[in-house]
């Protein structure tokens, strides 16, 4: 199955992938980044899933989320009948367990339907012992135990638990899948169609509070609803998306374990969290980045756990073929260890945002962030990993450097605005320096462009970040230039690659997709640039690559037309909110602050 035939269901401390077909093919309980029950989605069948459809072959299937909600509705229709299969996670509640649910509905005709619940622990490696209970099965094994709830009969095949029923138009059946402890009872199961209606409830009342009235609201509206659904209730991290090692080169071994929450998210996602007018989840997450980065400044990472974890070791699973063959299939993310610069300036482009919103800035925070620009005044004339995790040599990245001075504008700019306490013109000094740097190792006066580290001739589509984030002004013409050259060079069939695998070594073999986030910056920087029809057009054919309920995986493959990296991604739907923003002429800048006046070089 193609990753976009897949759709989106949470509780806001996990996450399910359901495909077209009807089947939960992905599934970690209880937490995002706990190991799944159900990984078909990077294997067989036999390694868990749980599938509910018609026994006899689907002539037609569609599907839609209930609107401002995270309900699926998935119609599939037989040559005796059609059904509605409905799936759902509730929102869960601190100490809840998670639960997930589907109700199946008659909708004409009459259908035979079959279940298929396949359950294996720990990444689909561990056969559970299913024993029969009055309301359905158990399944237990380790520290994990999960109850199915039906009034289906039920019975187990060759490790599978399996069965059958049939339903005419206005009939219904109802499934409800519980994880808990398995040292616990299974405790009292929901009735499935009033947690329906509470989840609606639930969903509505959220959607309802999005206070964005700027262009393109439905599509602002879903990738609020994604980014809400990737967002832990409990901690306001956001993860990268739900999935692991879903590739980015198909058949490659570019695959990695997005389950966390990456520093280099942290400014689109407050601005989009802002932008949408939810300034309760904007706090929680500003409040889970400082708490996260708290500490010695060097020990600063790039990504951290859903509660701030720092050990995120990377090991491969062995058992599992991947998806379409792509392996390693990874758990944990090595690149957590690396060394990037940027990753300072999104902690005070945070902090900015922060500021400006509430109108002042705490005391407490305040004295973490001038150590944060202590230490960064010292390792800023030094090569990083860079922003895409190279795992190739350090550079003197363009990107780093822009975010170093980053760091030091939006400093300078608090202090002034709000009176903080600090060395003002030395991080001033330090700010110009670093500009100063930038303007000339950086600049390839040649191709008329900046390039991906200084010396280079490589490109990267991070540069398209220097009037975004205000080291330019949109109309500078080396603003057009870069963009005309990374737009000619890094484009395929429109969209942008981050970067040449050819000319950058990235420590990888194979190649990758287009990076849809950047090729939304594209759109940001050709507004900013001010060729606004180009950058609406540019903007409306990314908006037809999303799948069928408007959701994006990381990358877009235009070689094989498809969608590859994991899914949904949450990078690229915060670039979707701020490149709408960009478009709708009412809507304040999206980044933290105005592109400035133009300065002499």
């Amino acid at each position: 199955m193609r990753i976009e035939d897949y759709a989106l269901i949470g509780d806001l401390q996990t996450a399910a992938l359901v495909g077209r077909n009807g089947s939960v093919d992905w599934l970690c309980l209880p937490r995002f980044d706990s190991a799944a029950c159900f990984t078909a989605l990077l294997g067989e069948p036999t390694h868990g899933r749980w599938l509910i459809g018609p026994v006899d072959p689907v002539t037609r299937i569609s599907r839609r989320y209930r609107d401002g909600t995270l309900i699926l509705e998935t119609d599939l229709e037989t040559a005796d009948g059609a059904v509605r299969l409905i799936d759902f996670m509730p929102p869960r509640e601190p100490g809840a367990r998670p639960q997930l649910t589907r109700i199946v509905q008659g909708l004409r005709g009459r259908v035979r339907l079959q279940v298929e619940l396949v359950v294996r622990f720990e990444y689909g490696s561990v056969v559970p012992w299913v024993q029969r209970v009055p309301d359905g099965v158990v399944a237990q094994a380790g520290p994990d135990a999960l109850h199915l709830a039906t009034s289906v009969p039920l019975h187990g095949h060759e490790l599978t638990t399996v069965g059958e029923f049939e339903l005419a138009a206005g009939g219904t059946e109802r499934f409800m899948l519980t994880w808990f402890p398995p040292y616990e009872p299974p405790g009292l199961v929901e009735d499935a169609y009033s947690a329906l209606a509470r989840t609606e409830r639930w969903w509505l009342d959220w959607s309802g509070r999005c206070g964005y009235t700027g262009a393109y609201a439905d599509e602002v509206l879903r990738s609020l609803i994604v980014l809400k659904a990737l967002t832990d209730r409990q901690t306001g991290a956001v993860v990268a998306a739900p999935t692991t090692s879903l590739p980015e080169d198909l058949g490659g071994e570019r695959n990695w374990d997005y389950r966390y929450t990456w520093l280099r998210d942290s400014v689109l996602a407050l601005n989009a969290l802002l932008a949408g007018g939810y300034t309760g989840e904007a706090r929680a997450f500003a409040d889970c980045v400082f708490r996260a980065t708290a500490g010695h400044p060097e020990q600063m990472q790039i990504m951290y756990g859903i509660a701030g974890e720092r050990r995120l070791a990377e090991y491969e699973l062995d058992h599992l073929p991947g998806y379409e063959g792509s392996r390693p299939v990874r758990v944990g993310n090595a690149a957590a260890g690396q060394f990037q610069l940027d990753v300072y300036g999104e902690v005070l482009g945070v902090a900015a945002v922060v500021a400006g919103h509430v109108g002042r800035y705490p005391d407490r925070q305040w004295r973490q962030q001038r150590k944060l620009l202590d230490y960064l005044d010292g390792v800023w004339q030094q090569p990083d990993d860079g922003m895409w995790e190279s795992r190739g040599p350090r550079r003197h990245y363009t990107q780093s450097k822009l975010m170093a001075w980053v760091a030091f504008d939006r400093a300078v700019a608090m202090a002034n605005r709000f009176g903080l306490d600090g060395p003002v013109e030395k991080w001033a000094a330090t700010r110009d320096a670093i500009r100063a740097e930038i303007l000339d190792r950086a600049w390839d006066p040649r191709r008329e462009t900046f390039t991906q580290y200084y010396g280079s001739t490589a490109l990267d589509a991070g540069a398209l970040m220097i009037p975004l984030v205000g080291l330019l002004p949109g109309g500078d013409p080396r603003v057009t230039s870069t963009i005309d050259v990374v737009r000619a060079e890094l484009g395929r069939d429109g969209l942008l690659s981050r970067y040449s695998t050819d000319d950058t070594d990235d420590g990888l073999p194979g190649t990758e997709g287009q990076f849809l986030a950047c090729s939304f910056w594209l759109v940001d920087a050709l507004a900013w640039n001010g060729r606004r029809d180009e950058a609406r057009e540019l903007f409306e054919r990314l908006l037809g690559l999303a799948n069928d309920v408007g959701l994006f995986a990381e990358e877009y493959d235009v070689r094989h037309g498809r969608q590859v990296g994991n899914f949904p991604q949450a990078f690229t739907h915060l670039a979707l909110i701020n490149a709408a923003r960009v478009l709708s002429p009412d809507q304040p800048h999206p980044f933290e602050q105005a592109p400035p006046a133009p300065r002499s070089s």
